[in-house]
């Protein structure tokens, strides 16, 4: 898959890369599991909150949500 700058494109990129490097997802809900933490993250970044911070909030029952800082 070629790399190109549209954010869409750079968020798919990354299961791209993973089914192709370990062969792919196992399970549906492996791979649901899977895109929901890439996309949690992928948003977090996009509105400028650390992906460690957003984890660990998310761990201690703090999610973080779009718009509320």
């Amino acid at each position: 898959m070629p790399f190109d700058n549209s954010l869409a494109e750079r968020d798919i990129r990354m299961v791209k890369v993973r089914r192709r490097t370990s062969g792919g997802l196992r399970t549906w809900t492996g791979a649901q599991t899977f895109c929901a933490i890439r996309s949690y993250l992928s948003t977090a970044r996009k509105q400028g909150i650390n992906a460690l911070e957003a984890l660990t909030r998310l761990h201690n029952g703090h999610a973080w949500t779009p718009g509320i800082r």
